[in-house]
C-alpha cells in the first residue's frame, strides 16, 4: 500500500529543505516503497534555521500549497551591535553600533512591530528580481533593491524579559506567510538605535504542526533500516486539524469523488474537509450551503 500523510522533520542546522525531502525519498525507497511515492515540503526553511519542516507524502502533497499559506511561529535570537549582509551569521559585517538596548526598551518597541506591518525582505532571499534570485545577485556583488511588502505579525514577545541589558535578546513571533524573520530582527534593532544580526532561528510551529509532531533526522533514517513507517508518518488529516470536517454518507462521498457539488449543507461558509468514516475524501469550499471540491484525495486504498 502506498503511504499517504505527513513526516514532520525537526530540521537540523545546515540541512536545506530540498535535502530534507531527498532524505525522506531515500528512506522510503530503502524501506521498499519504490520511487513512485510523491514527496514535497510545506514551506522552505533556511539551512541555518532549525525546526519544523512539514514533508508531505503521497496524497498529502495536494496540501503543500495550503501549508505554504499557513502562519508560522519562530523563536529567534538577535545580537545587537552588528549587522551583516545576510542579516545572520553567514554574512560579512557591514555596520556596527555601540548601543545595547535594555530589556525594557526592547519590550517597549515590540508593539510597533505587532499587527499589519510593512517590511523590506533581505537582499539574500529567494525572491526574484528580473528573473534572477535576489541572493544570486547579492552574491555577485550587485545592489539588490526589493520592494516592501505587507505582512502580519500576529504576536511578538520577548523571552526572558527580566535581567540587565545584554547584547542579545530572544523573541517568539507568530507571523503570516511571507514574513522574513531576519528583516524583522533588523528593523527591531534599528528602531532601538542599534543594529542587529540573527544568531539563532528556530521554527516551532507551522500551520497545525508543532514540535510535538516532529522527529529527528536520525529517527527518519531508521525507516530506511527497517523501522515501521507508522512510527513517524502522521495521517493526512492531521494537516487539516485547523479546519472543520464534514461527515459524508456513501452517496455523498461518491458524488464528491465525481467532482459534483453538494447542496443543502448546514455548515458555515469557508474551507472544510470532507470524510467518509475515517477516510478523507476532499478539501471543499462551502458557500450558502453549497460545497465545491477544491482538492480531491485518491485514498480508496485506505482501509475503512
Amino acid at each position: 500500500m502506498m503511504p499517504h500523510g505527513w513526516i514532520i522533520l525537526d530540521k537540523p542546522h545546515g540541512l536545506g529543505s530540498t535535502q530534507g525531502v531527498a532524505a525522506v525519498k531515500r528512506n522510503l525507497r530503502e524501506a521498499g516503497y519504490g520511487k513512485k511515492v510523491k514527496v514535497g515540503h510545506g514551506g522552505t526553511l533556511d539551512p541555518l534555521a532549525t525546526g519544523i519542516l512539514p514533508i508531505a507524502v503521497g496524497e498529502a502533497t495536494k496540501l503543500t500549497g495550503r501549508m505554504l499559506d499557513a502562519s508560522k511561529t519562530y523563536a529567534f535570537t538577535v545580537r545587537f551591535g552588528e549587522e551583516t549582509t545576510t542579516l545572520d551569521l553567514e554574512g560579512e559585517v557591514v555596520s556596527r553600533s555601540d548601543v545595547v538596548p535594555t530589556r525594557d526598551l526592547v519590550a517597549a518597541v515590540l508593539p510597533r512591530f505587532t499587527g499589519p506591518i510593512e517590511q523590506v525582505p533581505p537582499a539574500y532571499s529567494a525572491l526574484k528580481v528580473d528573473g534572477e534570485r535576489a541572493y544570486d545577485l547579492a552574491r555577485a556583488g550587485q545592489d539588490v533593491a526589493l520592494k516592501s511588502r505587507a505582512v502580519t505579525i500576529h504576536a511578538l514577545s520577548l523571552c526572558d524579559p527580566e535581567g540587565e541589558a545584554a547584547n542579545e535578546a530572544t523573541f517568539l513571533a507568530h507571523v503570516s506567510k511571507g514574513t522574513y524573520i531576519r528583516s524583522l530582527a533588523r528593523d527591531i534593532a534599528r528602531a532601538l538605535g542599534s543594529c542587529g544580526t540573527v544568531t539563532m532561528l528556530r521554527r516551532v510551529k507551522a500551520g497545525p504542526f508543532d514540535l510535538s509532531h516532529a522527529i529527528s533526522l536520525d529517527k527518519l533514517n531508521e525507516i530506511g533500516k527497517g523501522a515501521p513507517l507508522e512510527q513517524i508518518l502522521l495521517p493526512l488529516e492531521v494537516g487539516l486539524d485547523d479546519i472543520p470536517a464534514i461527515d459524508l454518507g456513501p452517496e455523498q462521498a461518491r458524488a464528491v469523488r465525481q467532482g459534483r457539488v453538494l447542496t443543502g449543507l448546514p455548515h458555515e461558509d469557508g474551507l472544510h474537509w470532507a470524510r467518509e468514516g475515517i477516510v478523507p475524501v476532499a478539501l471543499m469550499e462551502l458557500s450558502g450551503g453549497e460545497a465545491r471540491v477544491v482538492r480531491g484525495f485518491n485514498l480508496s486504498d485506505v482501509a475503512e
